[in-house]
């Protein structure tokens, strides 16, 4: 049978100029968080004189590092329609790991592998139990916010381990052509997850996994397997947070990371990825972790008191969470 052609009278309505920009705002709510993360940075500038000084900017981009490296971590995660609640623990446990080689001898670039090693060991037993054994993320990660740290509190008996080689420094306090190492490590982490969900199949598996978990399993996909790279990628990045962290304190803290698991959800939330998976971009983490960290300097800058702080930064989260549940609610 030859198919019918069809006249310009019966083809269907190409989108006008509303109805095309509203599709590019719901493919991209990245764009949301960007021009959110605009319009704090013009009332922090409005409201205390030195936030737009080039110190306090470049404090905030190093102060964000950590939180923006956990949260791309985050990001795979939840985009696989996961959640993980482990990684402040996982932080610690790298940091005591690297901080503990160190002191033993260890040089500096086997102690950093050592405790990136760690990190995805522990990303790897979330994977397993939640991709094969078949318990709930939010049991099994939750489980795991208190067995790293419980490790790293029994092998430091609760202090910190201080006295590491000046050369370990350089992660967290040193510069590269006048730029921080802490935010090029977080660039760097930021363009490998760009590459990885945007231009290879196993991101779009991902994207697949959150969105229709059965249409992908369907289709042939492993999808235990990716769940386990997905939970392991994020136990990879707590730890390159805990690298960056422990340098820049020059220590490592056995209770370190205490709710960065909440900042890190916080910024994958603000920016623009959808909680239960399938929908969001990378770039949108970064925006939100630099709004959740212009927030916070913003604030402490007015000297508003902490506990004031920690009661925006909730509503804030729910607020953003609102907003992603209406745009797919009309769409």
């Amino acid at each position: 049978m030859r198919p019918v052609a069809t006249s310009p009278d019966t083809a269907p309505p190409r989108p006008r100029g509303p109805h095309r920009l509203r599709r590019f705002l719901d493919r991209n709510p990245a764009v949301y968080s960007s021009v959110g993360l605009g319009l704090l940075v013009v009332a922090m500038a409005c409201l205390s004189g030195q936030f737009l000084s080039a110190a306090n900017l470049g404090n905030v981009l190093r102060q964000v590092s950590v939180n923006a490296i956990l949260a791309a971590g985050m990001t795979v995660v939840i985009l696989s329609g996961g959640i993980d609640l482990s990684v402040g623990a996982v932080m610690a446990l790298s940091m005591t790991a690297a901080a503990g080689a160190m002191l033993a001898g260890v040089p500096v670039p086997l102690a950093v592998l050592l405790a990136l090693a760690a990190g995805a060991v522990c990303g790897a037993v979330n994977g397993v139990l939640v991709a094969y054994v078949g318990l709930p993320a939010i049991i099994v990660t939750l489980a795991m916010m208190e067995v790293p740290r419980g490790v790293a509190l029994l092998y430091t008996k609760g202090y910190p381990l201080s006295g590491l080689p000046t050369a370990f420094a350089f992660w967290g306090r040193g510069q590269v052509f006048g730029v921080q190492t802490p935010i090029l490590v977080m660039l760097a982490v930021f363009a490998s997850a760009y590459v990885m969900l945007d231009h290879y199949p196993v991101g779009r598996y991902l994207y697949g996994i959150g969105g229709n978990e059965e249409a992908v399993r369907l289709s042939g996909v492993r999808v235990r397997r990716y769940r386990l790279l997905a939970y392991t990628l994020s136990g990879f990045a707590a730890a390159v947070g805990g690298v960056v962290l422990s340098s820049r304190l020059m220590s490592g803290q056995p209770n370190a990371g205490e709710g960065f698991e909440l900042d890190a959800i916080a910024a994958v939330v603000l920016g623009g990825t959808s909680i239960t998976g399938g929908r969001g971009h990378i770039a949108g983490t970064l925006v939100g972790a630099l709004m959740l960290g212009v927030l916070n300097n913003g604030l402490n800058l007015m000297e508003v008191s902490p506990y004031a702080q920690r009661v925006l930064k909730g509503v804030v989260i729910v607020l953003a969470i609102y907003a992603g549940t209406s745009r797919r609610r009309d769409r």
